[in-house]
Formats: C-alpha cells, structure tokens, sequence
C-alpha cells in the first residue's frame, strides 16, 4: 500500500526553481520575510544570518554554517500562510549554499517509508513553535540614546561586555595552546558557555567573533572532519584589555568616554605603522621638562592622503588630541609638518579604536539597513 505526499503550500501555484548550487556575496539576501517559498538549501560553505525586521532595526535569530540546513520549514507550512518565508536570510561571507527545490524534495520524501515522513513533519511543527521565541528576545534588540531616547542597538554595551567577558574566561580556562602561542578552543565549547550557559544570542556572538577575525586576532580553523569549528585565539590579553576598557568607559560622562573617528583612526595607523618601520624622523621634544611627547615628521603621511585624494589631515587628529594620544601639530611650510605624538599611548590604544571603530560600524550598519 503506497502513501501520498501531500503536496506542500509553497509548491501550489508556484513557479518551481531548479535544484543547483548557488553562491553568494557577503552581504547578498537570499530571501526575505514573507517571500513565497519554493526551496530549501544546504549550506556547503560560509554563513548565513537569519533575522527578521523589527521597527527601525532587526531581531537577531542565529548564525549558521556549512553543514546546516534552512528555508525547509515552508514545506510542511500548514498555517495558511501559502508558503512564505518566517525570515529573512542573509550571507555574512562568501557562501557556497545546495539549493533544492520543494519539488524535488517531495518526490525524494514520497520514495520513503510513511514512519519517515511522519517523523520528520512532527520535526518540523515542533521546531515551528520555537519560533515564539522570537517574542521573548524582542526587547533585546531596542537600547537607548545619550538622550534617553529608544534606538535600535544590534549589541548594546552590556551585551558586549558579557561576551567579551565569556570569551577571556573559557579561552583562559580551557584553551590549548598551539606552537605558535594561539589558543584553541572548539566551537561547541564555546557554545556551551555562550548559548546554554549564559544565554548570549549565537547571531551577536558570531558578528563580535567576525570583528576579531577581521582584526587578525581570531582565525577559524577545519576540525578532523574538514567543519569550520577550531576558534585559535591569537592574543588572549586583548580580550582582557578590550574588557577592561569598556567596562572603564561605562561609568565615565559621554564627554569623557573615548570617541576616535575613521579618519582619525586612518590617520593615527599611519602613524603607528610609519614609527614601527622607521620610516619617519621622531625627535625629542627642546623642553627641560619630562614629558611622553615626540615629535614626528608626519610630512610624507600627509603628502601620501594628498595623492591618493583621501580627504584626510591634520584637523581630523582633534579628538586624537583630546585623548592625549597626539599633541601639538607644526606647520614648518606648506610640505613639512611635525606632530607631537605619545608613542605608549598610541600604541596601547590603537587596538582597541580599532575594535571600537569596527563595532560603531557594526550597530550603524544594522540600524540603517
């Protein structure tokens, strides 16, 4: 006695796709909320987001990778809703994604034992009501202005002092080191504290781990089974010295807290990079009194802005000065300038406005997408 497959909502009056392998860029959409439904897709390579729209942000759903599997609930939709999509889906990086296609799922499903198909739609309806969970994560995603005001925040600071925090404890505890001082840590380790143990959202975890890996502090490593799951740690202090920072910055007044533009970040690099490499003249300041001032010849830096028509001088180095990272600018002639610079300060606090640069860009991408 054969059993039918009914046939699923999203396949009644829908133009069917063609099973294949899709790519996508990071930052493409593979589908949206509310979408009609004519496929699920296996993740082969990469990472997707899933996320839904929430007044002027988003609500964060999760992170997932190669191995996994999404779009599928839309199959056994029974809910009316002809099919559509309960999410919208997004790559993080370049991803390499199977796309099959409901039709030819539910001829591969209809081949099956009937037990089958009833274990795997039981499945779904079960994972279906876990998306009321989105209801009790919503308040998570709204933080509030200098003004008191409500505004859209993807990771509001105590959500990034958690993980920072996660992050130096299980990497300090249960940390391999490889040869080469990095320290290792597997992926459902860092799960179980995150996710199960401390409740932090995958998708926030992942974007603060993205930062790290575009720092070059972080590198994701294949496991014996060719998965994307060994974290290798590469300077354990800086998560200490990240933490550290916020955690001061949190009881100060906002015209007391750090705030370093791009361009002055841009600039005060070049600086950073030039004294390491000796490629510009640092003099001792002509004063009797003991000060962490140098002079620098920053004349080549501003010259090298100039060529490559970056809008970028010595009037964006204010806020750097307010910070006491740079002093006095001197303007010998129109192509000779001096600049005075505090070489320890630059170099502890370069790390960490780079990580802030980096993480002001991630909540203002996410507040205007």
């Amino acid at each position: 006695m054969s059993t039918a497959v009914k046939k699923p909502a999203a396949t009644r009056g829908a133009t069917q796709k063609k099973s294949g392998l899709r790519v996508l860029e990071a930052g493409e959409t593979l589908f949206k909320e509310k979408d009609l439904a004519n496929s699920l897709y296996i993740i082969q390579k990469g990472q997707l987001r899933l996320f839904r729209p929430k007044g002027d942000g988003f609500v964060e759903l999760a992170v997932l990778r190669a191995g996994e599997v999404l779009g599928e609930m839309a199959f056994f939709d029974d809910d009316g809703s002809g099919g559509r999509r309960s999410c919208s889906a997004e790559a993080l990086v370049k991803t390499e994604i199977i796309e099959i296609s409901f039709v030819a799922f539910s001829k591969t499903l209809g081949t099956l034992n009937p037990w089958f198909k009833t274990i795997v739609t039981t499945l779904a309806k079960r994972l279906n009501r876990a998306n009321g969970r989105i209801k009790e994560i919503e308040s998570n995603s709204l933080g509030y202005d200098a003004g008191g005001g409500k505004s859209y925040r993807f990771i509001k600071d105590n959500e990034l002092l958690k993980i920072l925090c996660t992050l130096y404890l299980v990497y300090n505890a249960h940390g391999e080191k490889d040869p080469k001082g990095a320290h290792l840590i597997n992926k459902r380790m860092l799960q179980l504290y995150t996710k199960d143990i401390y409740n932090i959202m995958e998708v926030k975890f992942e974007a603060i781990m993205h930062i790290l890996t575009s720092l070059n502090l972080l590198e994701i490593r294949n496991d014996q089974e060719g998965l994307p799951s060994i974290f290798a740690l590469k300077e354990i202090d800086y998560l200490k010295s990240l933490f550290t920072f916020y955690n001061t910055e949190k009881f100060l007044a906002d015209d007391k807290k750090l705030s370093i533009s791009t361009k002055s970040k841009i600039f005060l690099e070049e600086i950073y990079f030039a004294i390491e490499r000796e490629r510009v003249e640092v003099e001792e300041p002509e004063t009797k009194n003991p000060t962490p001032f140098k002079i620098v010849n920053v004349s080549e830096i501003v010259a090298d802005f100039k060529n490559r028509n970056m809008n970028i001088g010595i009037d964006n180095l204010e806020d750097a000065q307010d910070a006491g990272i740079v002093g006095e600018a001197y303007l010998l002639d129109a192509e000779n300038v001096k600049l005075e610079v505090d070489p320890g300060k630059l170099s502890k606090l370069l790390p960490i406005i780079r990580f802030m640069d980096l993480f002001q860009k991630l909540n203002k991408e996410k507040r205007e997408k």
